[in-house]
């Protein structure tokens, strides 16, 4: 149970100061000094904190023994670690530490080694990378979190000001900003160490983990959840280098929402798997328009017009820059937000226009190439489902034709462009494509054949001449019998069903062809 805020304050007469990052320390050590503290520090701070004419005492003093190993032994000694685990209610301790002749320490500011920093640098050794994994900070920002009702732990220069208007009112640090202090110096312990078992799981694990320590960093807190009774934040993983929404940079609108960011990451999830100029729009988690072509107006246009009445509060992704005569036509719609790599200086200032608009660029290509494979995870109640995110690129040869009727050339492809569609439609999920543009999406069906009429129905032009994906097996006739009614010629589906052959025997009695890819793309 916390305490009180006010009921013990922590009088601040020793404090230990190690900051790789060194904004704000001047100034703090400054007040510092002011206020009768006296100051312990180490290599690169105590150069600054002597250069700049601040009263500041080597840690080698404290301990009687100097620094070693090009820096890597400095603050890991009792005559500092017991100054900070020392409880100041139990006699004994104190008893102990002055018999050893320790003086306390009452407040710790230390920030690590800029590990993150360094595994993003290009090119970076990895000799460079262990070098930068700190020892002795951690240690002494457990041991103060540890003895927190004691010992005041700062632990980035955002916390300053706080500690200083402590003072300033107080002479002292309250309780409230103990305990905040202490659970933000946990975390900063564990993201860090997070950091580092990521990292080296990356580069040296197999399989899955025993467990899963995953670091995150926060990008900012969201207006509301799913809906307004619910808190959110989005946070991004620090080493992920990949086009993400994540690092995408905002140039206009409001605050995205939770659901923003859940549309916007389906959408840029599927323009990825696309080399040609595409547009996606997306809505609900789902798409409801796709479409691919020599240019990104024509792309979107046909994109938008898959579904236009479901495309309203749509996400739109381009995987190409959006020019202004995109821009234009997405500015006759109420669009929720729009990410692109780019936006053309007329384009932007054109959509800006929009106030409710959000405009993203990930200032970097939306393509195959930049997409990176990571484990997907689901929370679950009191639990974490984790697998691997694998590709299912489907290559031609690969295909096995099952049907009486193979598939032509042009059916083959719009097949293709079919399946990668499928794969991000939410199950059971059922697709209608014409060559490179979805005329028909059905999803979330408990029914797969309820997922084939809803294409169907959806469909905003003719289905005569059109292929069917399915992202999972036809556990019946009837989907392929609902398919044949829209007037679909060809059919890829994984197969594997013990009704397969039946399935089949449909097929052909409506002279399609159809092609299992041996592989399933559901999406739960």
């Amino acid at each position: 149970m916390p305490l009180r805020e006010g009921v013990h304050l922590v009088k601040i007469k020793r404090a230990v100061i190690s900051v790789s990052d060194k904004n704000g320390v001047l100034e703090l050590s400054k007040e510092l000094t002011q206020q009768g503290v006296e100051i312990i520090s180490t290599g690169g701070t105590y150069k600054l904190l002597k250069e700049n004419g601040i009263p500041v005492k080597e840690v080698a003093e404290v301990t009687g023994f100097p620094e070693m190993l090009d820096g890597r032994v400095k603050t890991l000694h009792p005559m500092l670690h017991g100054g900070i685990l020392a409880r100041r209610d139990i006699p004994e301790h104190m008893a102990a530490i002055k018999d050893k002749g320790i003086i306390p320490v009452d407040m710790v500011v230390v920030n690590l080694y800029p590990f993150k920093e360094t595994v993003l640098k290009k090119d970076v050794k990895f000799e460079d990378i262990v070098e930068n994994i700190d020892i002795g900070g951690p240690s002494m920002i457990r041991a103060a979190a540890k003895n927190y009702r004691s010992v005041a732990v700062v632990t980035k220069p955002d916390q300053y000001p706080v500690i200083l208007d402590e003072l300033r009112s107080k002479g002292e640090i309250s309780d409230g900003v103990l305990e905040k202090l202490m659970l933000e110096a946990f975390i900063a312990t564990a993201e860090y160490d997070s950091m580092i078992s990521s990292y080296m799981y990356a580069k040296f694990g197999d399989g899955f983990p025993a467990s899963f320590p995953l670091p995150s960093e926060k990008v900012e807190d969201l207006r509301y959840g799913e809906n307004p009774n619910q808190k959110a934040a989005f946070y991004r993983i620090p080493f992920f280098k990949g086009t993400t929404v994540a690092r995408s940079e905002q140039l206009h609108g409001k605050e995205l929402s939770y659901n923003n960011i859940l549309d916007l990451d389906k959408a840029l999830d599927i323009a990825m798997d696309f080399e040609r100029p595409t547009a996606v729009v997306m809505k609900h988690t789902n798409p409801c328009g796709l479409a691919s072509d020599d240019n990104i107006f024509d792309a979107f246009k046909t994109a938008y017009n898959v579904d236009p009445l479901s495309a309203f509060g749509c996400v739109i992704c381009l995987n190409r820059d959006c020019d202004m005569k995109t821009a234009e036509m997405i500015s006759q719609y109420f669009v929720e937000a729009v990410i692109c790599p780019d936006y053309e200086p007329e384009a932007a200032e054109l959509l800006a226009k929009k106030k409710n608009i959000r405009l993203l660029r990930t200032n970097s290509s939306i393509s195959p190439a930049e997409r990176q494979r990571e484990f997907k995870m689901k929370k679950v109640y009191g639990g974490m489902l984790i697998q691997t995110d694998e590709d299912v690129a489907i290559d031609p040869k690969d295909l096995k034709v099952v049907t009486n009727r193979a598939p032509t050339e042009e059916e083959t492809a719009a097949l293709l462009f079919a399946w990668k569609l499928a794969k991000h439609v939410t199950s059971n999920a059922v697709v209608f494509v014409k060559g490179e543009r979805a005329i028909g999406i059905g999803a979330g069906q408990m029914s797969r054949v309820d997922s084939a009429k809803i294409a169907s129905m959806k469909a905003n032009e003719p289905t005569e001449g059109s292929v069917m994906a399915s992202d999972a097996f036809f556990p019946f006739r009837d989907g392929v019998d609902e398919a044949a009614k829209a007037g679909v010629t060809a059919i890829i589906q994984p197969g594997g069903s013990i009704r397969d052959q039946e399935v089949i025997d449909a097929a052909n009695e409506h002279n399609m062809a159809m092609v299992f890819t041996g592989c399933r793309v559901f999406r739960h």
